[in-house]
């Protein structure tokens, strides 16, 4: 698929690793993922990459939860560093790490949100967005 022009991302950002991790007293918070950002049509579309890795032995059905709620960090975090650029955007999971206790939705959207800082960083050495 191609982005359309002037979306986000502007071209592919691969590797981006986030993490959200604090532990002050039980449960904690704990998500940390690997993914790409990829061009793609309009909107934003998940999707797990073939051979992606899972760490941690989730319960039936949190990983789903959790990569929704990690792609609803990114549609935030998106919306107020870059106001009115359209999102065309295949976030591809690579590597998802998961514990039974500390994980939670929570954790994944700031995960989600982490991740982008990450991508425009990646992006542009460093300067600041939506500024």
């Amino acid at each position: 698929m191609t982005a359309a022009r002037n979306s986000f991302p502007p071209r592919p950002v691969r590797g981006v690793r986030a993490g959200y991790v604090h532990q002050t007293s039980c449960p904690g918070d704990l998500a940390i993922v690997t993914v790409d950002f990829e061009p793609w049509q309009e909107g934003l579309h998940v999707e797990s990459a073939p051979g992606a890795t899972v760490k941690g032995g989730p319960e039936p059905g949190d990983l789903e939860r959790f990569h929704a709620a990690l792609a609803e960090g990114v549609r935030a975090e998106l919306a107020e560093r870059l106001p009115g650029v359209p999102v065309a955007l295949a976030l591809v999971v690579r590597h998802t790490v998961v514990h039974v206790i500390d994980s939670r939705e929570h954790s994944f959207r700031t995960a989600g949100r982490l991740a982008v800082r990450e991508a425009l960083a990646l992006l542009d050495g460093g300067r600041q967005h939506g500024s």
